[in-house]
């Protein structure tokens, strides 16, 4: 078994946005050459995370991240960390830190309709995402 890991930085210019990160996950998966296996993506931040999604509507991002809002507020009495951004730390716990994608073929096994987002939670900020693709 082959294990190959990359990372790429990305930028990202609001407070909260998902980011579709598919095609630099892809590129990671063709430079590695692997042909069977699998890719783990994973967020380097704290108030930040990675999830799968739909691609076909831009709403559902916007859907997803209102909720999120809505559920943990920034603003939200009682927040004892000084740095202001608590609710970004929760929520990137909730959305979670990496996930993982089937490779066949050399390509990405997601869905018609799924896509791999960086969640930005506590922007604008230069970010890392880590790419390991293991298998043959």
């Amino acid at each position: 078994m082959k294990m190959v890991q990359s990372r790429f930085d990305l930028e990202t210019h609001r407070r909260c946005q998902m980011v579709d990160i598919t095609s630099q996950v892809a590129s990671a998966v063709r430079e590695a050459g692997i042909r069977q296996g699998d890719v783990t993506v994973f967020c380097l931040h704290t108030t930040a995370g990675i999830t799968i999604n739909e691609n076909a509507d831009a709403s559902v991002q916007h859907d997803i991240l209102l909720t999120l809002e809505q559920l943990i507020p920034q603003d939200r009495a009682g927040y004892r960390h000084d740095e202001g951004n608590s609710d970004s730390h929760v929520k990137s716990s909730l959305v979670g830190c990496s996930t993982q994608v089937l490779v066949a073929d050399g390509q990405l096994r997601l869905g018609t309709w799924q896509a791999i987002y960086f969640c930005e939670f506590d922007g604008p900020r230069r970010r890392q995402v880590l790419v390991q693709v293991r298998g043959q």
